[in-house]
């Protein structure tokens, strides 16, 4: 089914780099650009080409720009040249992108839709410039078929009738705003899904938050549904690194800005110690996840049958004094009363009668509704355990593809 999947970063000039030095494709706006086009640009400031016009998965890019604005912000090549020469700081940044995970159930033309009226509206609208591609899975690199997403590359600085503003707009930076797109994003797939015809939804909630929102609904299934821990992204180099059997090696990094911070002399970065909070490869991560929630679904399974159990009993017992009641007679003791004391005395009768059973069938009623709230409930978690046994097989299948090698000197290492 469609997954929910809506992340932001800031490109800058000094962005990430090789192991030798060499800095990557998403450092540079160009560079960034070209890549996630599939396109040859040209980089006027070092007179270097970023040729990705070989690049497979690229279905569909377009630059969508506001009304009013310069015409020459559609052309790729000067708008990201453009960028590039307007900032002159080292560490400048220099565009916005996000990455959306796009409804595999829409067809390639309302994906492209989808993109287009959510950018043009919460983007374009407010003055920035999208650069946007959409982007296939390729099966011969072993993609997951699903992996239909898109990229949005947007100019932090407003358009305008001459060309780009020269101060950026620093509200599009709040925490708020993001919160908001996040929000909206789910909105506007949910919106194209039903469109579409399809059933299923999206959610940029939690997993806690959208159960605790079902159990405020009162809906058990739902919630029981929800009752997991959140599967953890194991892309391409986590399987090549398990593949081939090399070690990942976790360090310590700097991260964030130079500031002065207490008891120091000197301003310094953030040191992050990644070696203390090192708890495997992702892929052996995913693994014990896929496990935990397949062994918290086995013990709620259990514990709903004996409930289950329970229920049967009781909707035996009230079935059969029900039927008692309905069919047979209270007989109480003889008494040598007069004619009219045994009449108001089978009047009392009577009426204790019917009022145990109408007792008795709404006990039967109410047993009833809860036996039906049950099964539906173990319907929901079996189905939930096959699906888990099912991606526990599959990443097993991913560990048993590693190459023959001695697979114990990689056990147990640190990533």
């Amino acid at each position: 089914m469609a997954i929910y999947h809506f992340s932001a970063q800031v490109l800058g000039r000094v962005g990430k780099r090789n192991p030798d030095g060499s800095p990557r494709p998403g450092s540079r706006a160009v560079a960034a650009a070209a890549y996630r086009s599939g396109e040859r640009l040209t980089d006027h400031a070092r007179n270097r080409d970023y040729d990705y016009s070989q690049r497979k998965g690229v279905v569909h890019s377009e630059i969508l720009t506001p009304p009013g604005s310069a015409p020459w912000l559609a052309d790729r090549t000067t708008l990201w040249n453009t960028v590039e020469q307007m900032e002159k700081r080292k560490d400048a940044q220099l565009a916005r992108e996000f990455n959306m995970a796009l409804p595999h159930e829409l067809s390639h033309e309302d994906r492209v839709e989808l993109v287009r009226d959510f950018v043009e509206t919460h983007f374009v609208r407010r003055g920035m410039v999208a650069d946007i591609a959409l982007h296939d899975p390729i099966a011969e690199q072993g993609q997951n078929r699903h992996n239909f997403h898109a990229h949005v590359m947007l100019t932090l600085r407003r358009a305008t009738a001459s060309g780009l503003d020269a101060v950026k707009t620093r509200e599009w930076n709040s925490k708020e705003l993001l919160n908001i797109w996040r929000a909206e994003w789910a909105v506007a797939c949910n919106r194209a899904l039903e469109r579409g015809g399809h059933k299923v939804r999206i959610d940029h909630r939690t997993l806690v938050a959208q159960r605790d929102y079902a159990l405020d609904l009162g809906d058990r299934v739902r919630a029981a549904e929800l009752n997991r821990q959140p599967e953890i992204h194991v892309g391409p180099k986590a399987r090549q690194i398990v593949r081939h059997q090399r070690t990942p090696v976790s360090r310590e990094r700097f991260t964030g800005a130079t500031r002065r911070r207490e008891g120091l002399d000197q301003p310094q970065r953030r040191v992050r110690v990644y070696p203390a909070k090192d708890i495997g490869n992702r892929l052996d991560r995913l693994a014990y996840i896929l496990s935990g929630n397949n062994e918290r679904l086995r013990r709620q399974l259990q514990k709903d049958s004996r409930r289950f159990d329970r229920l049967n009993r009781k909707i035996d017992y009230w079935a059969r004094r029900a039927t008692f009641y309905a069919e047979g007679q209270i007989k109480g003791r003889e008494f040598r009363f007069l004619r009219w004391q045994a009449a108001k005395a089978e009047q009392v009768r009577k009426a204790e009668q019917a009022r145990r059973l109408a007792h008795a069938r709404k006990r039967l009623e109410q047993a009833r509704a809860i036996m039906k709230l049950m099964n539906e409930l173990t319907r929901v978690l079996s189905f939930r355990r096959e699906k888990g046994l099912l991606r526990t097989r599959e990443v097993e299948g991913w560990i048993r593809n590693v190459r023959p090698r001695d697979r114990s000197r990689s056990r147990g290492r640190s990533r």
